[in-house]
C-alpha cells in the first residue's frame, strides 16, 4: 500500500502566485530596511544546541527543533537515561544542533564571531525562515518567515525611533491598517517587584494576556485558586490599577512613584517619554502590559496588531531591545535593539483583506504560440529580443500539429492569465493577440515598443 503524501503538520507548499505575493511583502520590507542603511547577512539553518538553549525561557527551550548526531548515535547514548526513558537527560547524548528558532540569537552570535569585521553601529537586516515545535494553528505554523533589522553596538533611543517608523513605513506601503504598541522591560521588572514575583515569570504571564485572559493570569502569578477569595480580588485590583492608565501613562506612573517612594525607576520612564516625543502618529500607543515573553529582552518593546476588526490573528511583528545578549558568548558591553516582521502572518491578513496591488501575482507577460516547425529559429530570435528588454517571455515548447494541440496552446495562455499571445508569420511579422481577443499584425520592433512598459 503506498504511503500517504503530505507535508509535516505545521509545513507548508506555496504555488506561485502565493510565492509571487509573498516576495511582494519581502521586496518591501527590503526596501525600507535598506532606505534606513541596514544591510544583509544570511546565518545558517543550523545552530549548536549550546547557543540557541537558555535564551528563550524554559518554554521556548521546549520548543526548539533539535537534529539527530550524524552515525550512529545512541552509540555515545546516555545509557542511563536511555533506560530511564528520561528524554531530556537523552537530548543531550545524541542531539548537539538544532534549528534556528529566531534571527535574533544567531544575530548575537555572528556578532561575536564576526567582531573584527564589523563596523559599530551594525545595522543588519535578515530575511529567513525559522522553526518551532510549536502547536499548529491560524496564524501559527512550524515553519515561518522573519524579517529582521536589527541596530548592534548603540543605546541611543533614537535607534528605537528609527525602527518604531520602519514599521509604520512598511505597514503603510503595504496598506495593512495596524497600530504600533511600545512599553520599556524595566517598567514591568519593577512592577514585577512591587508585587514580589520574579520579573520573568511576570513578562512571560502577563504576554499570556490575550490568549488566557486577565482572571487566569492573575491565578497563575499569584497562585491563588478562588477568584472570590479576598486576596485574589486585592491582587486583581492591585494589577488593574497599572492596567487601566490608559488616559495618561506617564502621569499615573509619576503619581505612583510620588505615592510608593520611588518604587519605579524614572531612567525607565524617561526612556518612554523620550519615545513619546518623538513619535507623533496616532498608530503608536504605549501599552503599559506589553512584555514580549522572551527571557533575553532588557528594555524598549514593541509589538505591532492590526486594527481592522475582522482579523483576530496576534502579532504581526515584535522586537526590542536586549542588553546583555552578547555577553553570554563572551563580547562584554554590546547593547542591541530591533524588530521583526512576521511574513506568514502578514500575508494571512492581507490575503484575508485583499490587499493586494495588481501586479503583486505577476505572471508572464507574453506568450509565442508554436505552430511551424519552420520557425523555430525566428521565434526564438524574437523571444530573447524581447527578453532583452526586459518583457516576461514564454515560447510553447511544443509544435502544434493539429487545431486541438492549437487549442491547448491558447488554453495554456488563458489558464496563466498571460495578458499577449504572439503568432510569428511566415513573412516574419507578428499577429498579436490580447487577453481580450483584439488582434493587430506589427512588427518585432513595433511589439517590444508596445510592451516594454508592462
Amino acid at each position: 500500500m503506498a504511503s500517504k503524501v503530505g507535508t509535516p503538520k505545521g509545513f507548508r507548499d506555496f504555488g506561485p502566485e502565493v510565492v509571487w505575493k509573498r516576495q511582494h511583502i519581502l521586496n518591501t520590507i527590503k526596501q525600507v530596511f535598506e532606505l534606513h542603511g541596514f544591510m544583509p547577512i544570511e546565518t545558517p539553518t543550523l545552530e549548536n544546541l549550546s547557543t540557541l538553549t537558555g535564551k528563550y525561557g524554559e518554554e521556548g527551550d521546549k520548543l526548539l527543533f533539535k537534529v539527530l548526531n550524524s552515525g550512529d548515535y545512541l552509540k555515545k547514548a546516555n545509557e542511563e537515561a536511555l533506560n530511564e526513558k528520561d528524554s531530556r537527560k537523552l537530548t543531550s547524548s545524541i542531539s548537539e544542533k538544532g534549528m534556528r528558532y529566531d534571527l535574533t540569537v544567531p544575530l548575537a552570535r555572528y556578532v561575536v564571531e564576526h567582531q573584527n569585521d564589523i563596523s559599530f553601529p551594525f545595522k543588519r537586516y535578515q530575511m529567513q525562515p525559522v522553526w518551532r515545535a510549536d502547536r499548529p494553528q491560524k496564524g501559527r505554523y512550524r515553519e515561518f518567515w522573519q524579517c529582521d533589522a536589527d541596530i548592534i553596538g548603540s543605546d541611543s533611543l533614537l535607534n528605537e525611533v528609527e525602527l518604531l517608523e520602519i514599521y509604520a513605513e512598511v505597514f503603510e506601503r503595504l496598506k495593512l491598517p495596524v497600530e504600533i504598541q511600545f512599553n520599556h522591560r524595566g517598567i514591568l521588572t519593577d512592577i514585577a517587584r512591587y508585587f514580589n514575583v520574579e520579573p520573568n515569570l511576570f513578562a512571560t504571564e502577563i504576554d499570556k494576556l490575550d490568549k488566557i485572559g486577565f482572571e487566569k493570569v492573575v491565578q497563575n502569578l499569584f497562585e491563588l485558586d478562588n477568584p472570590n477569595s479576598g486576596e485574589f480580588i486585592k491582587k486583581s485590583e492591585a494589577i488593574s490599577y497599572f492596567r487601566n492608565m490608559e488616559q495618561d501613562y506617564l502621569a499615573g506612573l509619576k503619581n505612583f512613584v510620588l505615592e510608593n517612594s520611588g518604587k519605579l525607576n524614572v531612567e525607565n520612564i524617561r526612556a518612554i517619554e523620550f519615545l513619546s516625543k518623538h513619535l507623533d502618529s496616532q498608530i503608536f500607543k504605549l501599552d503599559l502590559f506589553l512584555a514580549r515573553g522572551l527571557d533575553y529582552y532588557t528594555g524598549t518593546v514593541m509589538e505591532v496588531k492590526c486594527t481592522d476588526p475582522n482579523i483576530n490573528i496576534g502579532s504581526l511583528g515584535g522586537g526590542g531591545r536586549y542588553d546583555n545578549l552578547c555577553e553570554v558568548y563572551g563580547l562584554p558591553n554590546v547593547t542591541g535593539v530591533g524588530i521583526s516582521f512576521g511574513l506568514d502572518r502578514i500575508y494571512d491578513v492581507m490575503e484575508e483583506l485583499q490587499l493586494w496591488p495588481a501586479n503583486a501575482a505577476k505572471t508572464t507577460s507574453l506568450l509565442f504560440v508554436n505552430f511551424d516547425e519552420k520557425l523555430h529559429a525566428t521565434i526564438l530570435k524574437y523571444a530573447n529580443a524581447c527578453r532583452a528588454a526586459n518583457i516576461s517571455t514564454e515560447v510553447y515548447p511544443d509544435t502544434a500539429e493539429s487545431n486541438n494541440q492549437r487549442k491547448k496552446q491558447w488554453k495554456y495562455a488563458t489558464n496563466k492569465q498571460i495578458r499577449y499571445t504572439a503568432e510569428v508569420l511566415t513573412n516574419g511579422q507578428i499577429m498579436l493577440t490580447d487577453s481580450k481577443g483584439d488582434k493587430t499584425t506589427v512588427a518585432i520592433e513595433a511589439l517590444i515598443e508596445k510592451l516594454k512598459d508592462l
